[in-house]
């Protein structure tokens, strides 16, 4: 294929919310502009992850090329960079909207503007990106497009009628979206002289390959067998193979400046090259990197162990192989007296985690127990040192603690008015400071909170769907630790304590999260020979117990008559049998047990 003069290209990608036809209408282009055979095309096809086309939501950015011919009698090349839609994606989706000049906002005519909407909206504006609005679904019974038209245009300051009406499902309107990408969207801005600059916007392993790094060409131009260098990190190689996507892999011998492509090297580990990174060419070598490049943090930490123990060997192979192909992905071994050798891991956010675990599950046969999703936590000790702490086991002793900070986020919930209480009243419960609240229209209000990372992590989504009758929509960006007063939460059996039952919660909140544990860990432990006490400590305080009553055999049954004194002598006796029991019996706990109790946790 021919280089496409400049002037020609236009690189694009879709902003929607999850499930407002973003894919369904990268298939329609596809469609429409011939670059997928009929025969061949199925839906969603750009999500490859069979787990992306169950849930219906995209997890991997993916770049496709197709030649568009437009009215006016030109070629154009189209690049459209879809992206992920989810809050924990943002950074990837951040990285994609630098490598466009341009973006489609896409929204569900009967959903209206939603806040992931919202937030990936201002992305592409600070991005300086051309927007181009467009209301999908308007075949829908249930679609209000004149209402939502003007929630776009309140959001952009653009006039309702510029919106343009599609049905991605139909085909209805698509032609026209083209016709707009072209009038509208800029060519991109690249010196074609200029010492050679790309920008990795996503990165995948092929094993067979190695790493596939997603690549927008700025400046210059990259031949194959270049050598390269990625200019963060400091990772040199060589260009195997370099070509475009369209959408299957096909090899061409150079990109210029303002082309999206791939580049191959043979390097064999996704952190090599970071998402965010720049390419430049190891002889001809730019002066400056591109902007925008940062690490990308993990937010929330879990235990994940084999049920099985035997399968660790095979947990650390599946996560190994997982790693390759998402540098988000941090792991490290951890062990535990209750649950046996695993690995803590590093997320994202709670939908990353939940993607992974279901990959490990479903990609590598294997059966794993989550425990109770953490938060990162610096800890100040009282000779000033810094700890970071990322799961309870580690939190140093209670006398030796000066301070505790963690993470805090800004929440934006966007919802009808008719749920301000209910939502308020959420936030208000997980320790929340209200900062703003906004009437976007007559009927949708956009509410600001700040809260503690921990308090979101469990099922504050699902509480927010369920008091807001699924109306309300959530972003949260990280904004900084703070102090606060936490508290170690430990479970003691019979005595010993229980390390993967241990949890990190706020002081005011410790004394019923303490009850409700050994509550329900009283019901699933079996009874023994002898009592068991379940008690719930900070520190050395118990704050609550329950006990597991011992079975007991009838010792009186052979008693006929007589005295009370016999009976009370039998009855003596077995008191006697049970204390010495006590002290040295071992209290055996079915991985049941803790499977269902930390299962509750999260769920």
């Amino acid at each position: 294929m021919s280089h496409a003069p400049a002037g020609n290209i236009r690189n694009f990608s879709i902003i929607a919310h999850i499930d407002h036809g973003k894919s369904t209408l990268a298939d329609r282009i596809l469609e429409v502009t011939g670059a997928v055979d009929a025969r061949k095309h199925r839906p969603q096809l750009l999500d490859k992850m069979e787990l992306e086309r169950e849930r219906g939501i995209t997890i991997k950015a993916q770049a496709v090329r197709v030649e568009y011919r437009a009215r006016d009698g030109e070629t154009y090349r189209l690049n459209l960079i879809d992206t992920p839609g989810h809050v924990d994606f943002t950074y990837e989706v951040s990285r994609s909207l630098a490598a466009c000049d341009g973006a489609l906002l896409l929204v569900d005519a009967s959903q209206g503007v939603e806040a992931q909407t919202l937030a990936n909206t201002y992305l592409a504006i600070e991005d300086g990106l051309e927007l181009i609005p467009a209301l999908n679904k308007v075949d829908l019974p249930g679609a209000e497009p004149e209402q939502v038209a003007g929630q776009i245009a309140e959001l952009l300051g653009e006039d309702p009628e510029a919106t343009l009406r599609i049905s991605a499902k139909t085909g209805e309107g698509v032609e026209d979206l083209l016709e707009a990408i072209v009038q509208k969207i800029p060519p991109p801005q690249g010196d074609t002289e200029a010492p050679p600059r790309a920008l990795i916007f996503d990165s995948e392993f092929d094993q067979y390959r190695g790493v596939v790094a997603y690549v927008r060409v700025v400046d210059g131009e990259f031949k194959k067998n270049d050598p390269i260098v990625a200019m963060q990190n400091g990772t040199e190689a060589d260009i195997d193979d370099i070509g475009f996507f369209g959408p299957d892999m096909t090899p061409v011998e150079s990109l210029k400046a303002g082309e999206v492509g791939y580049v191959i090297t043979g390097i064999k580990e996704v952190s090599q090259l970071r998402v965010g990174d720049t390419l430049t060419h190891r002889r001809n070598r730019a002066e400056e990197a591109l902007p925008g490049y940062r690490e990308v943090k993990p937010m929330v930490f879990c235990g994940l162990f084999p049920v099985n123990s035997e399968a660790y060997e095979e947990l650390r192979d599946a996560l190994e192989k997982l790693a390759l192909n998402d540098a988000a992905l941090v792991y490290e071994p951890e062990s535990s007296q209750a649950l046996g050798f695993g690995f803590r891991c590093g997320f994202l956010g709670l939908l990353h985690m939940d993607i992974v675990r279901e990959r490990l599950e479903r990609e590598y046969d294997l059966e794993l127990l989550a425990t109770t999703p953490t938060v990162e936590y610096e800890v100040i000790l009282t000779d000033r040192t810094v700890h970071e702490v990322h799961s309870p086991v580690d939190m140093p002793d209670r006398a030796r603690i000066d301070e505790i900070r963690e993470p805090y986020i800004r929440a934006t919930v966007l919802c009808p008015k008719d749920y301000v209480g209910p939502v308020m009243e959420l936030c208000q419960d997980r320790r929340g400071d209200h900062v703003a609240l906004n009437y976007l229209s007559a009927e949708r209000v956009q509410i600001q909170y700040d809260l503690p990372l921990a308090e979101i992590v469990l099922d504050f989504f699902d509480q927010l769907k369920s008091k807001t009758k699924g109306y309300a929509s959530l972003d949260y960006e990280l904004i900084g630790l703070r102090e606060s007063d936490l508290v170690k939460l430990d479970i003691l059996l019979a005595g010993d304590m229980v390390d993967a039952l241990s949890m990190i919660v706020h002081k005011d909140k410790a004394y019923n999260a303490g009850r409700a544990m050994t509550e329900r860990l009283r019901k699933q432990i079996p009874r023994q020979q002898f009592e068991v006490a379940i008690q719930a400590s900070i520190g050395t305080k118990i704050i609550a117990r329950e006990s597991v009553k011992a079975v007991r055999k009838d010792v009186i049954a052979k008693c006929y008559g007589g005295d009370i004194t016999r009976k009370r002598k039998l009855l003596e006796k077995q008191k006697e049998g049970k204390k010495r029991m006590k002290q040295v019996g071992r209290i055996e706990v079915p991985q049941e047990a803790f499977l269902s109790v930390l299962e509750i946790g999260s769920e």
